[in-house]
């Protein structure tokens, strides 16, 4: 069985020695049940992971120290970040979760005017650190060491005014060109998905505007939390980690 993998919120380095953060700490000796002597794997978010032991526990404090680095090849050849419009209720943390998973380079949640759900000021900032850490319990699951970043929620309008990649997507039912018949991305990608009900037509004519090119997914309308993650599924099949 693989060892349990856990995310440090502190730069690390062989033959370290440190005690885990106290969620971490928990985590170790309730859920895990781990004991003195056992193994895990530690992580920063920066690239790299490694072998630890534990050296001691006692009441929710656990002392580890970390061994050789090593550099697992798990981070994908594609860089795509994903932007995708404000769903409701808890859509994003699955979202977040899944792209995760299929190896996004960061996220850019955006309120779009379709989003029903409003983020700004302190409401917003607490549901961003929520999303981090779902950012990284997905990256302590799927083996990624490399943790990609959520970033601050603003308008749509105020995103489409930053300057941005040199290749950008925008997925939309009904399109005429189907994302698989894209020539292989050569440069890091931006995909743009809509919140429930999609885009708007302004927001559609301002995406273009700004060079986004419409692609499909097939003939069938996907909700907002299904297409992203086909997406980045197909986008990994035939450039990235499954390409032939």
């Amino acid at each position: 069985m693989a060892s349990p993998r856990i995310f440090c919120d502190l730069r690390l380095g062989p033959g370290a020695q440190f005690a885990l953060a106290e969620d971490a700490a928990n985590h170790v000796g309730k859920s895990l049940r781990l004991k003195t002597g056992d193994s895990l794997v530690v992580f920063d978010g920066s690239g790299g992971e490694y072998e630890a032991v534990i050296l001691r526990m006692d009441r929710g404090h656990v002392d580890v120290k970390t061994g050789a680095r090593r550099d697992p090849p798990t981070e994908s050849p594609l860089s795509v970040g994903l932007v995708q419009g404000l769903p409701e209720a808890d859509k994003m943390d699955w979202i977040l979760q899944k792209a995760v998973e299929l190896g996004v380079s960061w996220v850019q949640p955006v309120v779009c005017d379709r989003s029903v759900v409003r983020l700004s000021g302190e409401r917003a900032a607490r549901r961003e650190a929520h999303w981090q850490r779902v950012a990284i319990a997905a990256c302590e699951q799927c083996g990624r060491n490399v943790v990609p970043a959520v970033r601050p929620t603003v308008a749509f309008r105020d995103w489409a005014a930053r300057p941005g990649a040199a290749l950008r997507w925008m997925l939309a039912p009904g399109a005429a060109e189907p994302l698989a018949a894209q020539p292989a991305p050569a440069a890091p990608l931006e995909l743009l998905v809509g919140p429930e009900g999609g885009l708007s037509e302004r927001e559609i004519d301002i995406a273009g505007g700004i060079g986004f090119r419409t692609v499909s997914l097939g003939p069938r309308v996907l909700r907002t939390e299904t297409a992203p993650l086909a997406a980045l599924a197909t986008l990994q099949a035939l450039w990235g980690d499954l390409r032939a």
